[in-house]
């Protein structure tokens, strides 16, 4: 049952003098929800996933070989699975090509091993600077990933590198959760 339709079964049970317990069950129940879905059919996570971090194996500019690591916390009252994430470049000297065939993402749950998980595509949209990364299956609530990505050679160009995170849940009409900024700083080769 989606949010919507309990907050107006419990508001309308409560309302009046108890309307502090109708609150109080209404966020229980927020917790426990399936997924917020408004009245116009937009899919949201009832609680959206994290952005735990971005970091590389290589911070020199101009080198090959590195790779660019984005860890994800999906909680288990997420709502929804992951079913896509776009990771979006903002700021930087230059653009950074990826090698998307080699593209990865490793799942863990709490207390087990990390293991590597299916991606079904990866899509590079040029224009606005953007790769989608679309799982198959979608991503479990409870999970902590982590995205792999291979640039063909790091920057240039030093600096601080911003990369947007965007989640969605599964679905025909659902709401991209912005997730935060991954930060990724380079520094001259002292070979230069």
């Amino acid at each position: 049952m989606r949010i919507s339709k309990l907050c107006n079964k419990y508001i309308g049970k409560y309302l009046g003098k108890y309307s502090t317990i109708a609150l109080i069950e209404i966020l229980m129940l927020y917790q426990l929800a399936e997924a917020v879905q408004l009245s116009d059919g937009v899919v949201y996570f009832v609680n959206p996933p994290r952005l735990a971090g971005a970091r590389t194996t290589s911070n020199t500019t101009y080198i090959w070989g590195a790779t660019y690591y984005f860890t994800i916390n999906l909680p288990d009252n997420a709502g929804e699975p992951l079913a896509k994430l776009n990771i979006n470049q903002h700021q930087g000297g230059e653009t950074i090509e990826f090698d998307l065939k080699n593209s990865k993402v490793y799942g863990k749950i709490s207390g087990q091993k990390e293991t590597e998980l299916s991606l079904k595509q990866v899509i590079r949209d040029n224009k606005n600077n953007t790769m989608s990364l679309i799982f198959d299956p979608p991503i479990s609530p409870g999970q902590t990933i982590t995205i792999a990505l291979e640039p063909i050679r790091n920057p240039r160009l030093d600096g601080i590198y911003l990369f947007g995170v965007t989640a969605f849940p599964p679905g025909e009409k659902v709401h991209g959760q912005f997730l935060g900024f991954g930060r990724l700083h380079f520094y001259k080769s002292k070979d230069y």
